[in-house]
């Protein structure tokens, strides 16, 4: 065949894109459940450094076990209804039977997508913590989301003011006013970012308040602890229910519910109930 024809040419390199494809296609393939794991181990990791733990997996025999380990133990996947959009939300129990309440966060940046996750304590006001990232944000100035340099500024800080007002916590440029509860300092050189922060923690947090102030009202009115009926109580108007993988599992290294926190839970249910607030929700049954 002439190799100086276009036809050659064009065989040439209908055959290349052939090849080509097909290989990509196949290590796409074959890649796929790895990256997939990848990916969650990421979210796994993000969500344990919100609560402080997994800061020691890069020094782990097989990181990806200890994470998954890790996670299993402390942390319950869940969700909340709230307006008819189910919200994810992670409930982490500590060995010493401290919980925290894990929110996903989402946002945009200057260059593209930022997410994270921050942690409350059971009074739903306290951050505990809060762990960010991004796709595309400049390095050095709006990337630096992601150092504890930054994010460790939130641990401590409140959502609410005195007066029981939502507020979130500002990203303030120039720096935060000392001692101030609902402030913490912007990124210098990357003011875009640090308020897109600001903004996707004022939005995330904000679709759970009625959850927030439904278990706390439910915990003054019964005088309880908050930790006690969290999975017990939807919100007083719109918040329809919270979802647990199960009531009864119980997970390694958490002990089981003690026969007074379990008659503390009933009489939070029947509280609620009396109220016309609705029953919660597990695993699709009823939890009465």
């Amino acid at each position: 065949m002439d190799t100086n024809k276009n036809f050659y040419t064009i065989i040439y390199a209908t055959v290349m894109v052939i090849v080509v494809a097909v290989v990509l296609a196949l290590a796409s393939s074959l890649l796929k459940e790895r990256q997939q794991r990848n990916v969650e181990l990421e979210r796994k990791q993000m969500v344990l450094l919100s609560v402080h733990l997994g800061t020691d997996a890069a020094t782990a025999e097989d990181k990806g076990t200890y994470i998954e380990d890790l996670y299993a133990k402390h942390i319950t996947d869940s969700s909340i209804v709230e307006n008819s959009k189910e919200l994810l939300l992670y409930i982490c129990r500590m060995d010493n039977n401290d919980r925290y309440y894990i929110i996903p966060l989402r946002g945009t940046g200057l260059w593209g997508p930022v997410w994270g996750y921050i942690s409350l304590r059971s009074d739903f006001n306290t951050i505990e913590g809060a762990v960010f990232d991004h796709k595309s944000e400049t390095p050095g100035l709006g990337a630096e989301i992601t150092t504890p340099m930054f994010y460790n500024q939130f641990m401590n800080k409140q959502i609410f003011d005195n007066n029981g007002k939502f507020v979130s916590v500002q990203v303030v440029k120039g720096g935060a006013a000392q001692d101030n509860k609902h402030e913490v300092d912007a990124i210098s050189g990357g003011t875009i970012t640090s308020k897109a922060v600001e903004d996707m923690l004022l939005k995330n947090i904000g679709d759970y308040l009625n959850f927030f102030k439904a278990n706390l009202q439910a915990a003054s009115e019964n005088n309880l602890d908050a930790n006690i009926i969290d999975e017990t109580t939807t919100g007083a108007t719109d918040s329809t229910a919270i979802n647990t993988p199960s009531a009864t599992t119980h997970q390694e290294g958490v002990e089981p519910e003690s026969e007074t926190t379990a008659a503390a839970t009933q009489a939070a249910k029947a509280a609620k109930e009396k109220a016309g607030q609705p029953v919660v929700k597990v695993n699709n049954q009823e939890n009465k």
